[in-house]
């Protein structure tokens, strides 16, 4: 008789124990999730912040201005897509001398880049170009 209410004592702490285990479980995986959603939501809502383009510039042949360059998206969890770049013209002497909108039609998942190229044909005098996120649409 002893000896079953020994094992029945026995196995009622382990079950406690364990229910104790998988709470903790939960409650990790719930603050987990509530992190992640929570960063997702900063991240959607300043694509610009986690977005980084660079590039370079060179004339062509046929005096057009050929930007080459990439977006990388530095988001930890957040896509985007449709990323609005403003490109600015500048003079030998660094005066500005146009702005111009080109965007980029490809999903960028956290941590990736894309490659794009565009031909403008510059206003007169342009040395360099410099180049900037303004805009981006996040992926559901």
């Amino acid at each position: 008789m002893f000896n079953k209410m020994l094992s029945v004592l026995l196995m009622m702490a382990l079950f406690s124990c364990q229910n104790k285990n998988d709470s903790k479980k939960e409650s990790e995986k719930n603050s987990y999730e509530a992190a992640k959603t929570t960063l997702l939501e900063k991240e959607k809502k300043n694509p610009e912040n986690f977005l980084v383009v660079s590039g370079h510039d060179k004339h062509n042949l046929v005096g057009q201005m050929v930007v080459k360059g990439s977006v990388t998206n530095n988001a930890t969890v957040a896509s985007f897509k449709d990323v609005d770049l403003k490109l600015e013209f500048y003079s030998k002497t660094g005066t500005l001398l146009e702005t111009d909108h080109e965007t980029v039609y490809e999903v960028i998942a956290p941590g990736e880049s894309k490659n794009f190229k565009t031909k403008y044909f510059a206003p007169k005098g342009t040395d360099s170009v410099a180049l900037h996120v303004v805009s981006a649409k996040p992926v559901n």
